[in-house]
């Protein structure tokens, strides 16, 4: 992971004099979904974060967690670098690079991947788009369409409304179930409660073998910043 994030934090420093920060996130996971498909065979999951925000709209950070996708693969550690800002009538554009990593039997890194993305966010509306052209080490390209939409409960309350799809380009060699694409929705309670950001709600897609059942989840989480 160094080999992705550290010349990444020292381009990016040599460019601005605006004051940094860095956070460490924590969360536990009742299961690791990944789009609607569980990456932990419906186990927990612990996931800390590591993130550094360059004050000049650049940030860049790692995340990690652990998987079980049966063959002795237990780790994915993730790099990412990007940009947002937002413009004067509101709207959030996000945009950045992820490099995927797994771990844990000497062929784990043939899953790796890498990833472009973009964020554009809007009076609690989000539209995301994931692009990679190799993934999980298979050669062939796919991309994630997400929309979803925060809506404000009280003060301490929001439920999360979401929808997405993905899809892959080349069905040769990555399908799902011998599909191209697949559908994921989620609906997700949010509070906040002593420093703690919990988030419980259901996920359910449109495969049909297990790993993309229908499921409950619940996700803890505390930050820590300085």
């Amino acid at each position: 992971m160094k080999m992705y994030l550290i010349p990444v934090l020292l381009l990016v420093s040599s460019h601005t004099q605006a004051e940094s920060s860095w956070s460490f996130t924590l969360t536990g996971a009742s299961n690791y979904l990944f789009n609607g498909v569980s990456q932990t065979d419906k186990n927990p999951a612990l996931q800390p974060s590591l993130n550094w925000d360059a004050g000049n709209g650049f940030y860049a950070g790692s995340w990690a967690s652990n998987v079980d996708f049966g063959e002795g693969t237990k780790l994915e550690w993730d790099a990412y670098v990007g940009y947002y800002t937002e413009l004067e009538n509101g709207l959030g554009i996000d945009a950045g690079f992820a490099q995927y990593t797994y771990h844990g039997m000497s062929d784990s890194n043939k899953l790796n991947f890498p990833e472009l993305y973009l964020k554009l966010s809007h009076s609690g509306f989000n539209l995301n788009l994931w692009y990679s052209y190799d993934y999980f080490g298979f050669g062939g390209g796919h991309y994630v369409i997400m929309l979803n939409k925060t809506i404000t409960i009280s003060d301490n309350w929001s439920l999360l409304v979401g929808m997405d799809r993905s899809t892959s380009t080349d069905t040769a060699k990555y399908s799902w179930e011998g599909d191209s694409s697949f559908e994921h929705w989620q609906l997700m309670l949010q509070t906040q409660y002593r420093g703690l950001d919990i988030a419980f709600g259901y996920h359910d897609t449109s495969l049909k073998e297990r790993w993309g059942d229908a499921a409950l989840l619940l996700t803890l989480s505390k930050t820590f910043n300085w």
